[in-house]
């Protein structure tokens, strides 16, 4: 069966002397694997279009067992992002988290603008890495079901206080006042980083990156949407690890 489909390749791996297996985001099938003959060779139409963190036109052959690419076409190459390896090892990261929570199969037209939303923010430079970073984990995590209730205090209903806790794992809030009756890991997000998380879960997609908040505010952010993502998950990332790495 030949199918088209637009996708953005979130892995490669070379097999053989010029053969590559891809891993594809795609809007209309989710995350699939395919193998394309003689994309590792620069000669080949294909190299470009099947190279990691490349938005494509696909022109596929869909087996009993496997994907096989028969054309392949860039849309997007996110160039300026390739030369700034705090940008490149972040884009990497999406990728690996995109193919840990995306299933085979699904409809991931959200998923998929998502992710080339964010891509084009860190290629263009024009946000904080680490407010992308946030927003695309928060956002992601929602979309692929792991919804956090950030509405209000999830004892009393308080919906504004200034010392708001956040619990990772439960991936609830209570205010200051009801925060004494747990000693469960939380962190102190306040109104501002709050405020934030719930825009990244609620917002229309529209108006998914349209806001802002304090210096003081974005790395308690940052540090929410890690945590609460690596608790639903219950596993770390290898690119995580590097990015932060190569952070300090």
């Amino acid at each position: 069966m030949k199918i088209e489909t637009d996708g953005l390749v979130i892995r490669e791996q070379a097999v053989r002397e010029s053969d590559k297996v891809i891993t594809v985001l795609t809007g209309d099938r989710g995350v699939i694997t395919a193998y394309a003959a003689g994309a590792k060779n620069i000669k080949n139409s294909k190299c470009a279009a099947t190279s990691l963190l490349t938005y494509s036109q696909f022109n596929l052959y869909k087996g009993h067992e496997r994907y096989t690419v028969d054309d392949a076409h860039s849309k997007e190459l996110f160039i300026d992002m390739r030369t700034d390896i705090d940008k490149l090892s972040l884009a990497q990261y999406f990728c690996e988290l995109a193919a840990v929570v995306v299933p085979e199969g699904e409809n991931s037209k959200e998923i998929l603008r998502l992710a080339l939303n964010s891509l084009y923010l860190l290629n263009k430079g024009s946000r904080p890495n680490e407010f992308l970073k946030a927003v695309f984990e928060l956002r992601l995590m929602a979309l692929c079901g792991f919804m956090p209730n950030l509405i209000c205090c999830a004892e009393c209903g308080c919906y504004e206080h200034e010392q708001m806790r956040f619990y990772p794992d439960d991936g609830t809030l209570l205010c200051g006042d009801c925060a004494g009756i747990t000693k469960k890991h939380s962190i102190i997000t306040g109104m501002g980083a709050t405020t934030a998380m719930r825009h990244c879960i609620y917002a229309e997609f529209d108006k998914l990156f349209a806001f802002s908040l304090s210096e003081s505010s974005l790395p308690v952010f940052e540090r929410a949407a890690e945590e609460f993502t690596l608790a639903q998950l219950g596993r770390g990332f290898k690119t995580l690890d590097f990015y932060k790495m190569i952070k300090t």
